[in-house]
Parts: structure tokens; C-alpha cells; sequence
């Protein structure tokens, strides 16, 4: 059977290819029973896991000798195998989390050979890392949760907060290096196989009611999509007002930073300053839609979180969730903007609405991690050279809860704030579009 398409061309019915990966089927199949008896059930939920997405292919086309390359199924397989055989845990996490970018690669593959997603070559691998980091912060939310409300210890045992937080932290640098490690050893093994990407004939599908640009609206006669600032109760020039009175009081705070001598004021209060003016930015520079509540969105987050490091975080408990959510909204409608600007831009990518929902949760919880490593390394270079710490941590409690919360954010505009980013998305793919031509 022919799969000259972009990442199909990855899966393999050559005898060879089977052969292995049935043998590594088998064995983890075994390894998953073994686990069960031992009682590590974690190990054989995951085992399990690899099993049936490493035999997805085979059960959908009803060959057995269809399978991903065996290379990326020994890669899953082998931090199961080590845990079983040997009883102990690696030197480091990066083994097991090149596992789970080997995971999320396959995961990529069969979505787009059996769904109605499409996924090109680059954004394969950049889901790949992005996944990698986005599993580690679930993976220790989820033993966390489970740690306060069973009693287990997964994560909380006898050493200090800031002990447990920095294993933590140690373990998502961890992460990071394996996906992006990854990303790079299988865009090589690509390359290395000729498994580039090719051009597609197929083009998806529109779903019923989702219109791609305005050209479609126009010719069907649907109305623009809606403006968060007709939604907001309060009139655009109302709102441009309270925009331009954050960036005043941020001026001042940092004024007042400066005078006091308070480099983490000083330092939050210029970055949220200098954020307020990107959405100008955009839309004179690069002809971006930004509507008044759009800024006000941004503005209110980075906002809040300067007024947080002048002294109300420590101040109002509450006050760190509520930054946490609302910046998470925001970096989830930029990750909405940016898929669905790939989306309309090529019809290699097609992403439908539920998938679209999965991408920003992973972009957003992998980019909650990634703030987090930022303020570890930060926190601890301030003790290191005895300064005080432009970003700081709390503890481990406090990092799951700013995780938590992330996703929060992210949950809230998936269910509500994407139809307001039309406008942004489209003018991205325009951008695109127009990049291309020039190329």
C-alpha cells in the first residue's frame, strides 16, 4: 500500500519491521503482566499504553506486518523493560522522557493516518517537544493530587517543599532536554530514511460553519466573527482608557521601584511595561487585528502580575492563582493563534476543533513548565550571587497549584475565548501567505 503523504510514509509494512516489532510487542506485554503482579500498576499502565499504539496500525489497515519503525517502539519500550528487569530508576529522567517523546511522536503519526487530522513534518516535531514537557507537568500534578487526596507519596514525603520543588524543577530540565533532544534525533532519522514530508493532493474537508478567512464569510454571507470588546459590557473607548491607565500605574510602580531600589519591582514592572506596547506593535508593523479588548486582555494580565511582585503576592494569597490563570489565558490564545494561523495558511495542516482544544491544553501546560524552570533558575542564581530574586518559588504546593491553575486559563478561553481570535489567526495565515510569496 502507498503512503507518500507527509508522516503516513512513517509507518512500514516491510517483514523485517514487523518482526522486531512484534518481539517488543510480546515482550512488553509480558513486562506488563509482571508489573501487575508486582503491584506497580503505573508501569503497567504504561506498558499497556505503548502496546496498543504500537498495534493501532496493524488493527486499522488488518496487516500485522503494518507498524511504526521499530527504532521509535524500542525507544518507548526500553524505561518500561529497565524498571522491570532492573528495579531501579536511571541516573537520570532524560531516558524516560525521550520515551515519551518517542510516544508522542507515534501519537502524531497515527492521528494523522487515521483521523481527519493532518500534521506536516515541522509541526509533528515541534508537538513532539512540546508534548514531552507538557507530560512531565501533568505526570507530577497527577501524583500530587493523588498525594493530597489518597495519602500516597508519589511526590510529598518526608523532605522539605523546597527540596521536593527542586527534584521537581531538576526533572523538568530533564524533560526539556529529552524533547528537544528528541525532536532533533528523529528529525535526523527522517532525514536519514528520506521520510521528508511530500506534498499532499488531499485537502480536508471545511467542518459545517467554520469559515476559514473572511473571503468565506463574504461569499456565504455570515457575519464577521465576533469582537471581545462588543462583549465586554463597557464601550472601546472605555476600554482603550483603562488599557492606557495600567500602563500609567506600571510606569509609576516602576518609578517608585526604581526609587526604593527594588530590583524585582524594578525588573516585573519594565517587562509588563514594555508587553503592554507589543499589541501596537503588531498592528502597525505587521497589520494585525488587535481590538480594544483584545489589549485590554493582555494589558489586565501582565498588569496584574507586576502589581503580584510589588508586594501583593505576599499580601493576598488568592492573588498568585488569579495571575497564573489569566496569564495562562493569554499564552493559550497565542498558541490558538498560532495553530490556527498553520491551519488556514496549508492544506498539509488540518486540525479539527476538539484536537485543536488538546494542542492549546499541551502548549499551555508545556509552557507553564517552562516558566517554572525560568523562575527556578532564576530563584536560584539570586541565592548564588546573594541578590534578591526577580522571580521566586515557594515551594513544591505552590508550583502544582500555579500549574493547576494554568490549565484553568487555558480551559476557559478553549470553551470560550477562541471565536474572538478569528481576526488575529487569519491575519497571521495572511502574513504567512504572503512570506511564502516572496520566498
Amino acid at each position: 500500500m502507498e503512503r507518500t503523504d507527509d508522516l503516513g510514509a512513517l509507518l512500514s509494512e516491510t517483514g523485517p519491521n514487523a518482526i522486531v516489532g512484534w518481539v517488543v510487542v510480546v515482550i512488553l506485554s509480558l513486562t506488563a503482566v509482571l508489573s501487575a503482579l508486582e503491584g506497580a500498576f503505573d508501569w503497567t499502565f504504561i506498558a499497556l499504553v505503548v502496546v496498543v499504539i504500537v498495534l493501532v496500525p496493524g488493527g486499522a489497515f488488518r496487516d500485522p506486518r503494518v507498524m511504526p519503525p521499530w527504532e521509535l517502539v524500542a525507544i518507548a519500550a526500553v524505561p518500561i523493560l529497565w524498571e522491570a528487569l532492573l528495579g531501579r530508576a536511571f541516573v537520570t529522567d532524560v531516558p524516560a522522557y525521550l520515551a515519551v517523546a518517542a510516544l508522542a511522536l507515534l501519537i502524531a503519526v497515527e492521528l494523522h493516518q487515521f483521523t481527519a487530522v493532518r500534521l506536516n513534518h515541522g509541526l509533528a516535531i515541534a508537538l513532539v517537544a512540546l508534548t514531552t514537557l507538557a507530560v512531565a507537568g501533568i505526570w507530577n500534578v497527577l501524583q500530587w493530587v493523588a498525594d493530597v487526596l489518597v495519602g500516597t507519596s508519589f511526590v510529598l514525603d518526608s523532605r522539605s517543599q523546597d527540596a521536593i520543588n527542586a527534584d521537581m524543577m531538576i526533572e523538568f530540565i530533564y524533560a526539556g532536554i529529552a524533547g528537544i533532544g528528541g525532536g532533533l534525533l528523529f528529525d535526523l532519522y527522517f532525514r536519514s530514511r528520506n521520510r521528508m514530508p511530500t506534498e499532499r493532493t488531499y485537502v480536508p474537508p471545511k467542518p459545517r460553519g467554520e469559515l476559514e478567512t473572511e473571503a468565506d464569510a463574504a461569499s456565504t454571507g455570515e457575519p464577521d466573527s465576533p469582537k471581545l470588546r462588543d462583549r465586554l459590557g463597557i464601550s472601546p473607548r472605555r476600554q482603550r482608557q483603562a488599557s492606557r491607565s495600567m500602563q500609567v500605574v506600571l510606569a509609576v510602580v516602576l518609578v517608585w521601584g526604581l526609587y526604593v531600589r527594588d530590583l524585582p519591582t524594578i525588573a516585573n514592572a519594565a517587562v509588563a511595561l514594555a508587553i503592554t506596547f507589543v499589541p501596537a506593535i503588531l498592528e502597525r508593523e505587521y497589520d494585525l487585528p488587535m481590538d480594544a479588548g483584545l489589549v485590554l486582555w493582555i494589558t489586565t494580565a501582565v498588569f496584574l502580575h507586576a502589581l503580584g511582585s510589588a508586594g501583593l503576592y505576599d499580601a493576598i494569597d488568592p492573588w498568585d492563582h488569579l495571575t497564573h490563570a489569566l496569564s495562562a489565558s493569554v499564552v493559550s490564545a497565542a498558541g490558538y493563534a498560532i495553530f490556527r494561523a498553520i491551519h488556514v495558511h496549508t492544506d498539509r495542516v488540518y486540525i479539527p476543533p476538539k484536537v485543536m482544544a488538546a494542542f492549546i491544553l499541551i502548549f499551555v501546560f508545556a509552557a507553564g513548565v517552562l516558566w517554572e524552570i525560568l523562575e527556578f533558575i532564576i530563584d536560584q542564581s539570586a541565592i548564588v550571587f546573594g541578590l534578591d530574586a526577580v522571580l521566586a518559588q515557594y515551594g513544591i504546593n505552590d508550583t502544582i497549584v500555579d500549574l493547576i491553575f494554568n490549565a484553568v486559563g487555558a480551559i476557559i478561553v478553549t470553551l470560550w475565548g477562541t471565536a474572538y481570535l478569528t481576526d488575529v489567526s487569519d491575519s497571521l495565515s495572511e502574513r504567512f501567505d504572503r512570506l511564502v510569496e516572496t520566498e
